[in-house]
């Protein structure tokens, strides 16, 4: 049995779910697994129905949606610093 605070990898979490789904009660799965019951609820809300592949590739896309930000982060500097530099009188 988990100890308090400690955190669950997505496919546990999925595999928690998955003894929800098959008919234990949430009040049941939040005691085996020492977390609050508004946990499984935003569990299920943000898991609910992903099976583990389906996880794999929210990872992916994930990973990929992190990497464009910094990019367009990255950008949006370069644009002011070149603005910058226009604006300047030589």
């Amino acid at each position: 049995m988990a100890s308090k605070g400690t955190r669950y990898s997505e496919e546990q979490i999925i595999r928690i779910l998955k003894e929800v789904e098959t008919g234990t009660s949430v009040a049941e799965v939040c005691r085996k697994y020492e977390v609050a019951e508004q946990t499984v609820y935003r569990w299920r809300t943000k898991y609910g129905g992903l099976g583990t592949s389906e996880l794999q590739r929210l990872r992916v896309l994930e990973a990929e949606n992190s990497r464009l930000k910094r990019i367009v982060a990255q950008q949006v500097l370069d644009i002011d610093t070149l603005k910058e530099l226009v604006s300047k009188k030589w």
